[in-house]
């Protein structure tokens, strides 16, 4: 029976050269999947996600624990697409510093994080798009907006035959569907989305995989991609903050990724990518319940150093927490901001102050 969800192929011409598009099949996969193979995984994926749920209203900034986190998400998904830059670039970048590599790679992860945070607040807003392939246009038309981005069609669907891996169609080693089948795939993906017949996250899991395999755009596709479990991830109320990614373990494990996502559409295994990537959900969210105790602990001890220090402990932490937002400063660029208003010297004081401390102090 497993063989009935297998797509099909079509074949092209370009001048003497013959190769194939992949027809998948529309969602929800048929047969149904077999949710006996999964409910293990499943229950401890759920419980996952609730323990980080649970862990993130103990944030004691979590509009600033939100603010990296996303950014961290950004340089890891622009990473797996070959960008180089790192997280003080970014930061630097955002706040109208320049850093130390190209501009155009550090502008991409900028726009990853800029297409996120429109795609989330167009979800929360009364009045913003729905999750929907209108949404998914604008998400991409900002994530591909500059220079590198300006040929690829930011914000439109294909209108040519793209490919994964080789030099051209006739090598490559997955042809998505042509360019006249898209509309096809895509309406049922964006119907898809909102199915409430199975559990959230085998939801989620097969939009993300149907999402890869019809490739509808020239460029950016899997950015949007890992954008997408994110989106549906809050869009479902799963999270009650944008603080779990699967960018790292999809990097960790990109060549499983990638096989698999290739099982399913030669082999119809829909099974085992669900398997993948409900660890990938797991694993990520225990990750991220590590990552918000340690900083809660270490919000905890480095305000009590401070707090230690006797009257110049006001000014320090007002210098404290601009710091945590942009860890490489000068006193000329603190003396700037008018939120701080405080003199150059009063500021050159604190930094002298926290880096007496910098053995024993630790920032993010």
């Amino acid at each position: 029976m497993i063989n009935n969800r297998i797509g099909t192929y079509e074949n092209h011409t370009i001048g003497n050269e013959t190769y194939r598009s992949y027809i998948p099949h529309t969602l929800p996969p048929q047969p149904n999947i077999d949710l006996s193979k999964l409910s293990l995984k499943l229950e401890k994926a759920n419980q996952a996600v609730g323990e980080l749920n649970a862990i993130a209203k103990s944030v004691p900034n979590s509009s600033l624990f939100v603010y990296m986190y996303i950014r961290e998400e950004a340089l890891l998904s622009s990473r797996i697409e070959g960008t180089q830059s790192s997280f003080s670039d970014l930061l630097l970048f955002e706040n109208h510093q320049k850093p130390d590599i190209a501009l155009d790679d550090v502008e991409e992860v900028s726009n990853y994080v800029k297409a996120l945070t429109y795609g989330l607040d167009q979800l929360k807003a009364k009045d913003g798009l729905p999750l929907s392939l209108r949404l998914l246009c604008n998400i991409h038309r900002i994530l591909l907006q500059g220079a590198r981005g300006a040929s690829k069609q930011p914000g439109e669907f294909r209108v040519t035959q793209n490919w994964i891996g080789g030099t051209r169609p006739g090598n490559a080693l997955f042809v998505p569907p042509a360019p006249e089948r898209l509309m096809e795939y895509l309406g049922n993906l964006e119907k898809f989305v909102h199915n409430k017949d199975f559990d959230n996250l085998i939801i989620i899991g097969l939009a993300h995989a149907q999402f890869e395999t019809i490739h509808p755009f020239l460029d950016g596709n899997g950015r949007l991609g890992r954008l997408l479990i994110t989106l549906m991830l809050c869009e479902r109320d799963i999270l009650i903050e944008p603080i779990l990614y699967l960018s790292l373990y999809f990097k960790k494990n990109h060549q499983l990724y990638y096989d698999l996502l290739q099982r399913v559409r030669i082999d119809g295994c829909y099974e085992v990518w669900l398997e993948f990537f409900l660890d990938g959900i797991w694993y990520s969210a225990k990750q991220a319940v590590s990552t918000i105790a340690q900083l809660n602990f270490l919000f905890e001890e480095d305000l009590k150093k401070i707090n230690a220090l006797g009257r110049v402990r006001y000014s320090c932490i007002k210098v404290w927490e601009y710091i945590k937002r942009l860890p490489q400063v000068t006193v000329p660029s603190l003396a700037k901001i008018k939120d701080l208003g405080m003199t150059a010297p009063t500021i050159r004081n604190c930094l002298d102050i926290l880096d007496l401390l910098r053995k024993s102090f630790r920032l993010l």
